[in-house]
């Protein structure tokens, strides 16, 4: 049997499109780290780690990680300790890594992707087979709309409607009536037929000044409030007072935190991370939880490259309960963009072909490991030198 014989890790940064941000982050996306994970035959699988220093858990449960810092707990902790394992012992994968150094959901994630990619392609298998096999051939995209002017935000609505997106998800939580009057205009822009939600990214200062904004934005119909204000308990009182779904994020990273919303109540959404579970193999954990108390889910992210993307279309495909779509870029390479703004977040991406998308939705790729290989020379072209 095939064992783990090394991992690299490097860093890249890709071009945006247009500035992505949300409610608290000050840093800009695509500058992450990617891992290259070579087996005793010599396969490569790849990982990927959005890594960015503002995310990070509540109240200081949980902790952001740069770059640099996911880096360096790959390369000192994690991979010495699972050098030599056979491929496809994730059990074992994730116990050796919660073993040696507790936290770094993130550095985790991006050495597990590795592996599952690695062990797909030694088994000329998908990767959501590995995971249990296809709950959905497509999994619908809900383009992110951040924090832009609301003239831009009118634009780009607009483009998304003739490109065939079906959801839109709109940034707030910086200033009240500053997001009303955007919700207001993206509806507008975009016509009565999308579907529009928000994402507050916990923004707003009390759960009562949260549920006055929504209540103003409630008559432009909205899908799901994401996290609109910080904790368990505090979007829980929202929930309870306003008519919209409210989507725990910032609240929800594992099973064992699925598990105190489900105990809160009230909360009808959870957005799975394929990252902040620290894994394919844990956030198929927290959408097993979610599914048996009768919470629905969609697959969220931060913005990650085409290898990141790949993992959580896996996820996105193997999970009965994520039934919402979900927000997930469009991975394309340059050479296949053609103005399209859809689900496109950087001008160039590390895939050698486009992810296909087609009526408002990815088809879930079918090749073995994650599903589209990785092209080198782009690797070599944005990658961030020492």
């Amino acid at each position: 049997m095939p064992t783990i014989k090394s991992i690299e890790t490097l860093i890249v940064q890709l071009p945006t499109r247009r500035e992505h941000k949300w409610a608290g982050l000050t840093e800009v996306i695509g500058r992450y780290v990617m891992v290259k994970m070579t087996d005793s035959d010599g396969r490569v699988g790849w990982g990927e780690a959005p890594a960015l220093k503002d995310w990070g858990g509540e109240f200081g449960r949980y902790f952001g990680e740069s770059a640099m810092i996911t880096r360096s707990v790959i390369e000192t902790y994690l991979a010495p300790a699972i050098i030599g394992l056979e491929l496809g012992n994730f059990a074992e994968l994730h116990a050796r890594m919660d073993a040696i150094i507790r936290g770094y959901p993130y550095s985790k994630a991006a050495v597990e992707f590795a592996a599952y990619d690695l062990t797909g392609r030694w088994l000329n298998v998908p990767v959501h087979t590995l995971l249990g096999g296809k709950a959905r051939d497509k999994v619908g995209i809900t383009h992110s709309i951040g924090l832009i002017s609301i003239d831009e935000a009118k634009v780009e609505a607009a483009k998304l409607v003739a490109e065939g997106i079906k959801t839109i998800k709109v940034k707030i939580g910086v200033d009240p009536a500053r997001d009303v009057k955007m919700v207001a205009a993206v509806r507008e822009a975009a016509g009565e037929a999308m579907e529009i939600c928000v994402d507050a990214n916990e923004g707003y200062k009390t759960p009562g000044e949260a549920v006055q904004t929504v209540r103003q934005m409630e008559k432009y119909r909205l899908k799901y409030v994401e996290q609109p204000v910080m904790g368990i308990e505090r979007i829980s009182e929202v929930a309870r007072r306003i008519d919209a779904p409210v989507m725990a994020d910032e609240s929800a990273w594992n099973a064992h935190d699925a598990i105190q919303i489900i105990a809160a109540g009230q909360v009808q959404i959870v957005s799975i991370y394929t990252t902040k579970a620290g894994g394919l193999y844990k956030a198929m954990e927290v959408g097993a939880v979610c599914r048996a108390a009768g919470i629905i889910c969609n697959v969220n992210g931060s913005i990650e490259t085409g290898i990141g993307n790949l993992a959580n279309v896996q996820v996105a495909a193997a999970s009965p309960a994520v039934t919402l779509s979900c927000v997930i870029p469009i991975s394309t390479p340059a050479e296949a963009q053609h103005g399209q703004v859809g689900g496109i977040y950087y001008k160039d991406d590390l895939l050698v072909e486009p992810m296909r998308f087609s009526e408002g939705a990815i088809a879930v790729p079918t090749g073995p490991g994650m599903g589209i290989d990785v092209d080198i020379k782009k690797i070599e072209k944005y990658r961030v030198r020492d």
